[in-house]
This record gives C-alpha cells, sequence and structure tokens, in this order.
C-alpha cells in the first residue's frame, strides 16, 4: 500500500542510473557519436557493479 515510502535497495539505484545512462547514450548517438560512446561506457562500468553485487 505505501511502497512509494519503501527505500531502495543499492541493486535498485544502480538498475535505474544503467537504464538512464543507456537511454541517455542512445539519444546521444543520433547527435554525437563520441559522447554516446562515453556513455555507454559509463552504463557498461555500472552493470559490472550490478554483477558484483548480485554475486554476493
Amino acid at each position: 500500500m505505501f511502497e512509494f515510502l519503501k527505500k531502495k535497495s543499492p541493486l535498485e539505484k544502480l538498475d535505474k542510473e544503467h537504464k538512464k545512462l543507456l537511454e541517455e547514450a542512445f539519444q546521444l548517438s543520433k547527435i554525437n557519436r563520441s559522447e554516446s560512446d562515453k556513455k555507454y561506457k559509463e552504463a557498461d562500468d555500472l552493470a559490472i557493479q550490478i554483477e558484483q553485487l548480485k554475486a554476493k
């Protein structure tokens, strides 16, 4: 009922940030390829962190 008051786990926060970075990278790919590549790299680094958290 009050799920909006529930605090998010670090894993959920990282997952949300990862999705946001991928969306930004996609939008940038239409305008500036080098900036898009940087965003994809950030998203990839975040994906590695997410996998490490899931492994624990």
